[in-house]
């Protein structure tokens, strides 16, 4: 279970998150949503503790600090250099390094992890394709497989249907979906609005604090979005977003 209990980020006196509280149950499958500049990928970045918080973040009880292989980290794609000389086997491998350290080869064990892993996502015969070189859902699937061989007890994913083609996206929802059967829990941040966010368990609707905390039924209010996007919620709309659910 992760727990993270009044958290607050400050960039140079800016406010970024304030008292955050949630509590993430195994096997759940909870959506981060909310406007742009909210503060989703922030709080995903500080349960990872790569932004300075204030506040207490636990995973079954213990900090993350001393358990970090247990949470697995699916970035947007624009946070990654995809002109970066490495290969789709060695950026999975990559999900070993921690158990294995930055001398020791690979054994057989792990090299068994990284396959069925991109197996998995269908992306084993390209494994030596350089990352450049593959479809922005192809790179997608890689990163995926990095979190999969990492057999964490948490996955944050950020934005992960982003950029990518309908056959990505159907197997990484049955993934997930799997994940959460297998007892595994899933934070993902997303853009998406309208039946989409149906798969979700639950939702937390977030503006810098969490504003809602329940079934998409019942965050997915106009009440809820119009205090979430305020003055932006005409163009969200205007846009083409489907209505939220009571509409």
């Amino acid at each position: 279970m992760l727990a993270v209990h009044d958290l607050s980020v400050n960039y140079r006196g800016i406010e970024a998150l304030s008292e955050v509280s949630l509590t993430l149950n195994p096997g759940e499958w909870v959506g981060l949503i909310g406007p742009n500049g909210a503060g989703k990928s922030t709080l995903v970045k500080a349960i990872l503790s790569l932004v300075p918080y204030q506040g207490q973040i636990l995973l079954n009880g213990k900090t993350l600090k001393r358990q970090r292989r247990q949470v697995a980290y699916v970035p947007q794609r624009s946070q990654i250099d995809w002109d970066y000389p490495i290969t789709a086997w060695n950026v999975v491998m990559m999900s070993q390094t921690a158990a294995l350290g930055w001398v020791r080869s690979p054994d057989a064990k792990a090299k068994k992890r990284v396959s069925a892993a991109l197996d998995r996502v269908e992306m084993l015969p390209l494994r030596h394709r350089q990352i450049g070189q593959l479809s922005g859902g192809q790179q997608q699937r890689i990163f995926l497989a990095r979190a999969l061989a990492q057999r964490p007890d948490l996955f944050l994913l950020d934005e992960p249907f982003s950029g990518i083609d309908k056959k990505t996206e159907a197997m990484m929802l049955s993934i997930f979906a799997d994940l959460s059967e297998q007892g595994k829990t899933l934070l993902v941040c997303s853009h998406e609005w309208g039946d989409a966010l149906l798969r979700y368990h639950r939702l937390l609707l977030l503006n810098r604090r969490v504003l809602a905390n329940d079934t998409p039924q019942a965050v997915m209010t106009m009440d809820n979005i119009q205090h979430a996007y305020g003055a932006n919620i005409q163009s969200v709309l205007n846009d083409g977003a489907p209505m939220p659910f009571d509409c």
